[in-house]
């Protein structure tokens, strides 16, 4: 094996791997390892209690976060008529039909999220070998598929984030900035998981929040207290 860079051996003194870390400690352990040259992304992997190969054990949903993503997430919507100038007025990086769905098709997918009307959902539909396993197909679960395209462009511009579980019963999203004020990830972190736990499956049995680990972009994974997930 390789020797460790200097930033790696600085870190492994700060994390104490065999620990379950609170919340703020997990937060001011990450904010205390060294610097890097861009803002971290916190991030979240939840191991959910759930059979994912049964379709009534799926969990999915959205969360509006109190602090925001930190990101200016580009959002693309497919619409026709007076709906394309409705969302490039409330903010919308790219709106229309036919062009975009073509450059779609041929793999470009230069944006964070998608919007659509429901009347172009079967045009939409055909791209979802692109954007399906990049998780931007839009869901009317998700309020992504909608008439009242300017509330859905403003609301993920605010910081409203999708979640689901993967195959194997995962769930990893991105909560926030490193940068932001420590409270201010643990609110965000907190209305996530609340989120999550109001979306469980009546089916699911057993402990539905398993295990929490928290890391940023070049950080540890910092695994949580299991009493710092909701249970009622």
């Amino acid at each position: 094996m390789g020797r460790r860079s200097k930033r790696f051996r600085e870190m492994a003194k700060k994390v104490d791997t065999t620990k379950q870390y609170s919340l703020q400690e997990a937060i001011e352990v990450l904010k205390d390892c060294p610097q890097v040259k861009f803002d971290q992304t916190v991030e979240l992997s939840l191991k959910m209690g759930i059979d994912p190969r049964k379709s009534d054990q799926q969990v999915r949903g959205t969360v509006s976060l109190p602090n925001g993503t930190g990101k200016n997430l580009r959002v693309l919507v497919f619409a026709r008529g007076d709906k394309v100038q409705e969302a490039l007025d409330a903010g919308a990086d790219y709106a229309g039909h036919e062009e975009l769905l073509k450059k779609v098709q041929e793999g470009w997918v230069d944006f964070d999220a998608v919007v659509a009307t429901p009347d172009l959902m079967r045009d939409v539909g055909k791209l979802g070998k692109v954007l399906g396993p990049r998780g931007l197909m839009p869901t009317p679960k998700a309020g992504s598929v909608t008439t009242d395209v300017a509330k859905a462009i403003k609301e993920i511009k605010a910081g409203k984030v999708e979640f689901k579980g993967d195959r194997t019963g995962v769930i990893n999203n991105s909560v926030g900035k490193l940068s932001f004020d420590g409270d201010k990830i643990i609110d965000n972190i907190r209305a996530f998981l609340t989120a999550v736990f109001r979306a469980k499956p009546s089916t699911a049995k057993g402990q539905y929040m398993q295990s929490l680990y928290v890391s940023s972009t070049m950080g540890p994974g910092l695994r949580i207290l299991s009493n710092e997930l909701p249970t009622a």
